[in-house]
């Protein structure tokens, strides 16, 4: 769509085939746009009239005011096209982005061996490159912010701040609290607590930055640690991110440690509470859920994550029903957000779904408002992000409806969950600037980049100390075949000259 390059340039007037609103996608619809935020959304004449309303500037009528006229509002007409705003990672880790094919058919805590060894040798030139790279791949699946949990690299977070940035990927940038690893101390609780207090403050000149706080998981935090950090969160207003009960070797490693269960322990100390984003939050028992529900904390639901390395699926359809707060997340698996819909769905009905004959699991608006406003209000940002209402940033998706995955269209919340992907998603539009014009930057050289990328995680990779217990594909293969290959060989030349014999029967009978 070459005519939204300008759209930051003047307000503009938005006419798609259908606009995604906070009710459900309706046709007849306008959005304007100005400034990085929305202005208005509706009917076309509404809109029309308040954009027009735009013309005339409050001294107009003085010819000595030196004011000059407004421009008039640009109108851009979007048929077939369904206009929706950008879906939200509720928990990423964008540092990562070098090694996530390294960690297919890993078993859980993959940190260890993996990302842990990995980002800590990743200097300023590789955080750079990886963070753009998962940026873009971000945008490209239609995440217009993302959640990032904190980088494990030695270099300063503002690396990750002016990329995401440069890249116009709006992001909840969290820095790393922990004051223990390996069960000694790390840090003095007074250094967290002075990093912390520099990383909230230091943001107030960037729009696309949020501050949020972060302890990796809290096994690696003392009680005092926890529970300044989380008040400091709950004060300044910001999520504090962790990984809490994810794997089972965490939940025994917590109770081998201090007797409680890593929720519990959260909820002793009193760091459970609206700040909290806990990512994953799988293997809860139904009082874990009550504390957490009773408590306003909000969730990171990763699906993909589960399936890829997991323990278990949290009960998310069961969180919804006791009006618990849920984002959902890719935890740096996937960035395709259509497909992340569609794994949410999915690991519900299979995991509870299927066994209360419930065929609905959701109803497909339930994954769509997850991801959207459920995954705003979950990272801090509700009424800012994650939908087209007056006052929102302007952080849009342009979506081609016209395809044959949506011809005919009967529901569309429900073909968005299982139908869309993301090669649909045709513009990429944050803070009231386009970004993506189908999957490529519009402002730099995404080629460029690539071809760098190859080569700064070639030496990321081969010079860190990273363990895998599984081997890759092509391996997996040649082990498989020679335990099973000669005698796959044999049945396959079996039952090739079998039909062959058959086939030359078939031959000599019509003969």
């Amino acid at each position: 769509m070459t005519q939204l390059r300008t759209l930051h340039q003047s307000p503009t007037v938005l006419v798609p085939e259908q606009v995604l609103l906070p009710e459900g996608p309706q046709p007849g619809r306008a959005v304007l746009i100005s400034g990085g935020r929305i202005l208005a959304a509706g009917p076309l004449a509404e809109v029309t009239a308040h954009a027009e309303s735009l013309l005339t500037p409050a001294d107009a009528a003085d010819p000595n005011s030196g004011a000059e006229p407004a421009s008039a509002p640009t109108r851009i007409d979007l048929p077939g096209r369904l206009l929706m705003p950008g879906f939200i990672d509720a928990h990423h880790h964008l540092t990562q982005t070098f090694g996530k094919s390294l960690v297919f058919g890993e078993p859980s805590e993959i940190f260890q061996r993996v990302w842990v060894p990995m980002e800590s040798n990743m200097d300023a030139e590789a955080i750079d490159v990886a963070t753009r790279l998962a940026a873009w791949e971000s945008l490209r699946g239609g995440f217009t912010t993302v959640a990032d949990a904190g980088t494990r690299s030695s270099v300063d977070v503002s690396a990750i701040s002016d990329v995401t940035s440069d890249v116009g990927l709006r992001c909840v940038l969290g820095v790393i609290c922990n004051d223990l690893g390996g069960g000694v101390r790390t840090a003095e609780v007074a250094e967290v607590v002075a990093a912390a207090e520099m990383h909230l403050n230091r943001w107030d000149a960037e729009s696309l930055i949020h501050p949020s706080l972060a302890v990796s998981i809290p096994e690696v935090a003392s009680d005092e640690a926890l529970a300044t950090i989380t008040q400091m969160a709950r004060d300044a207003g910001v999520p504090f991110q962790t990984h809490l009960n994810e794997h089972i070797v965490a939940v025994e490693r917590s109770l081998i440690s201090s007797g409680e269960r890593p929720l519990e322990r959260l909820a002793r100390l009193g760091a459970l509470g609206p700040e909290l984003l806990a990512a994953h939050a799988t293997l809860l028992t139904p009082r874990e859920i009550r504390l957490l529900r009773d408590s306003g904390g909000a969730i990171a639901y990763n699906p993909v994550a589960s399936s890829w390395k997991g323990n278990a699926v949290a009960p998310a359809l069961l969180m919804h029903e006791l009006g618990m707060r849920i984002g959902l997340g890719t935890d740096g698996t996937r960035s395709d957000a259509f497909r992340l819909l569609d794994a949410a769905e999915t690991a519900q009905r299979l995991t509870g779904g299927m066994d209360a004959v419930d065929s609905s699991s959701g109803g497909g608006w339930t994954w769509l408002e997850q991801g959207l406003r459920g995954g705003a209000d979950a990272v801090g940002l509700s009424g800012q992000i994650g939908e087209i209402a007056p006052g929102a940033r302007a952080d849009l998706l342009v979506v081609d409806i016209d395809t044959p995955e949506f011809v005919p269209s009967w529901d569309l919340p429900w073909e968005l969950v299982r139908l869309a992907n993301r090669d649909q998603i045709e513009s990429v539009i944050v803070d009231g600037r386009l970004r993506l014009d189908r999957g490529w930057p519009v402002d730099w050289d995404g080629r460029a980049l690539l071809d760098r990328a190859k080569e700064v995680s070639r030496r990321v990779v081969a010079n860190s100390p990273i363990t895998r217990i599984d081997p890759n594909a092509a391996e997996h293969r040649a082990r498989w075949m020679a335990e099973h290959g000669a005698a796959s060989a044999r049945g396959s030349h079996s039952v090739g000259r079998a039909g062959t014999a058959d086939r030359a029967t078939s031959a000599g009978d019509r003969s």
